[in-house]
């Protein structure tokens, strides 16, 4: 991480740098309170096993492909909220074609929803948060009368499974592809004009037109990409469960905003790094862990991180005193009720 020397001669961390950092710092305080939990209860630590680690970043990947759509978008001051069916629809498409246009088509089917929603958003002025719902409520319907309303009874292709499932040297070619789709994602955003582009319309969109960047390209771009990276990531979640289903995507939509915004990535645009994305989706992943337990919980959790990571340490105690009374007070009434029935026996 980048930081600069402050008038004292210490290292402290830039604006940018802090939410990674402290987004990082709650997944080590996750991890801990997961194990201290687990060892007092069943003796044992398995969230720290290498197995069960890459298991959570293998089901994690999919979400991170998601995140790295959805920041580009967040990016320009915008958001997708078409992101539920259009990941469904990917994998329905190509689990319907199978063969070798699985893929061709499951990225296809992106292309086309994103033009949809960069021309209704760019062209027509519709507030993405307006245009991009009315889309997945038009994809639901769609994928409903190309299934009848019943399950897809189609499975995924050999291809599907290579990617989402299959393993080189003990880890999942799913986490293999994330990590390519991370660094595209890095030269994109960092070395090229149109990362610039991405950053100078989420600042102020007048004065980004004003100055020569093709505000309308952009965010077309901006739109298509996420589409894209969403329907191939229904793909590989399609190849992971060998098969399509409807309402496969709504799971991922929140978490993916969630992710980016927790990196450090403004949700009103024009100021993110993608590391912090990645900070993101692996502590949603570490969460995740904990969340069988207490749904609450992981919720206080993340209102915690993200009042941290965009307002810094002091705007989170509050969640996380609500947190510690809440699971003190939980694991007490577990207790009381665990006594009371042992002794009605």
């Amino acid at each position: 991480m980048s930081t600069t020397m402050s008038t004292k001669g210490r290292f402290e961390l830039t604006r940018d740098d802090k939410p990674i950092a402290i987004a990082a710092l709650f997944i080590l305080v996750i991890l801990v309170a997961g194990t201290i939990y687990t060892l007092s209860r069943y003796g044992s630590m398995p969230l720290l096993t290498p197995t069960y680690l890459i298991q959570q970043l293998q089901i994690g990947s999919y979400l991170g492909i998601i995140a790295a759509g959805m920041m580009l978008v967040i990016l320009i001051s915008q958001i997708d909220l078409s992101v539920p069916w259009t990941l469904a629809a990917g994998a329905m498409m190509a689990t319907a074609i199978g063969g070798p246009w699985a893929l061709p088509v499951a990225l296809l089917v992106g292309v086309i929803v994103g033009i949809v929603n960069g021309f209704g958003v760019a062209v027509l002025r519709i507030p993405s948060m307006i245009f991009t719902l009315g889309v997945n409520a038009v994809m639901r319907g769609l994928m409903v009368a190309q299934t009848g309303g019943f399950a897809p009874q189609t499975k995924a292709t050999d291809l599907m499974r290579f990617l989402a499932a299959e393993r080189t040297l003990g880890i999942p070619h799913a986490i293999f592809v994330w990590i390519l789709i991370s660094i595209g994602m890095v030269i994109l955003l960092k070395k090229t004009a149109f990362g610039r582009s991405i950053y100078a319309i989420g600042n102020k969109e007048a004065a980004a037109y004003l100055s020569g960047v093709p505000t309308k390209r952009v965010m077309f771009i901006a739109f298509i990409l996420c589409s894209t990276l969403s329907s191939f990531a229904g793909l590989l979640l399609a190849g992971y469960s060998t098969k399509a289903y409807q309402g496969m995507g709504d799971a991922y939509v929140l978490p993916a905003i969630a992710a980016v915004v927790i990196g450090g990535t403004n949700i009103l645009g024009g100021r993110g790094r993608y590391l912090g994305t990645i900070v993101g989706v692996t502590q949603s992943d570490v969460k995740r862990m904990l969340a069988y337990s207490s749904v609450a919980h992981a919720g206080f959790l993340t209102l915690a991180i993200i009042a941290a990571s965009q307002h810094g340490l002091k705007a989170s105690l509050f969640y996380l005193a609500t947190y510690g009374i809440t699971t003190v007070g939980t694991f007490a009434v577990v207790s009381l009720v665990r006594d009371a029935t042992e002794i009605g026996r």
